[in-house]
């Protein structure tokens, strides 16, 4: 009997706001081991300790403040829908579907400096979602655990329980970012006591501080090395200008079409002003020219065709 992982989906859902508990549960232990247990007491030690304190201190309610922002906003965000009744528009004499379709919402195209790079490749043809009983648009798939296709999705995310897509992918790529700055910055700063503990040098904190610094450096460590891997494949994805679901779809095709350049493909996630770069936030120009908030479809080269 083949296995089918979609059958674990109804168990993905019932876990819902639990894997959001356990993400602040691992939040809150951090805190506690490097904050209260460790360099907050430092703060008072007067010298070069307290001015190392300060620093760390300071540098982890920064990273802690970016971390938390990205991941409600990828929490909190929907990553993007199809049009309510929506269907492609068929070229009846070239036999293929145009660039953009309608919806009830009304008809919404590219920016000017977009729509030249429109075209519609030959190999892409209509699809439709049986589940859904819906036309899907290009770079959509169907979401077993949400249950719904969902624009240019990447993959279901159970940390964040939520789809990663067209409108949250780079809040979730900035949760990484600032994730693995966090977890570097509490692995290397409780580092020293870590290494004394297996030194046995005697250490000047109560048995339960020392177990939660444990802990908590483990669970750091853990993630560092785990987040360092994820974070490098979705740089490469990124590069690409393609998903998680496309690079397996893409294997046997040596080009892809909507590989518009690094730069270019860096700016169809995080968009373009710098500004806003590093921030789960874009700025109003970005949310007026960036495809995927006005349409279904997405920039092509114009070289497509031939491919």
């Amino acid at each position: 009997m083949a296995w089918n992982v979609f059958r674990y989906c109804t168990l993905l859902r019932a876990l819902g706001s639990v894997m959001i508990l356990v993400v602040l549960g691992i939040i809150g232990v951090s805190y506690y081991a490097v904050v209260v247990a460790k360099y907050g007491p430092a703060l008072f030690h007067g010298g070069f300790d307290s001015i190392i304190a300060f620093l760390v201190l300071l540098l982890f309610h920064s990273l802690l403040v970016m971390l938390l922002w990205s991941y409600f906003s990828v929490v909190t965000t929907d990553p993007g829908g199809v049009p309510p009744n929506w269907i492609p528009e068929v070229d009846e004499e070239q036999g293929d579907t145009n660039r953009w379709v309608g919806s009830e919402d009304g008809h919404v195209g590219l920016g000017s400096n977009q729509s030249a790079m429109l075209i519609k490749p030959k190999t892409q043809g209509i699809r439709f979602c049986q589940k859904c009983n819906q036309f899907k648009p290009p770079r959509c798939h169907h979401c077993s655990v949400c249950r719904r296709c969902i624009l240019k999705m990447d993959h279901h995310c159970v940390w964040v329980v939520n789809c990663v897509g067209a409108f949250n992918y780079k809040y979730f790529l900035l949760f990484l970012f600032y994730t693995f700055l966090e977890t570097s910055l509490v692995t290397v700063s409780l580092s020293p006591v870590f290494i004394a503990l297996f030194a046995d040098e005697e250490i000047p904190v109560s048995p339960g501080d020392l177990a939660a610094t444990f802990i908590t450096f483990v669970l750091n460590l853990a993630f560092v090395l785990s987040i360092l891997g994820f974070l490098i494949m979705h740089i490469s994805l990124v590069a690409r200008n393609t998903t998680t679901i496309e690079a397996f779809e893409i294997k046997t095709s040596p080009k892809w079409h909507y590989d518009l350049g690094w730069k270019m493909n860096f700016e169809q996630v995080f968009g373009k002003n710098k500004k806003y770069w590093f921030v789960p936030a874009y700025s109003k120009d970005d949310l007026e020219w960036m495809p995927s908030f006005h349409s279904v479809e997405y920039p092509a080269r114009p070289d497509a065709d031939d491919l």
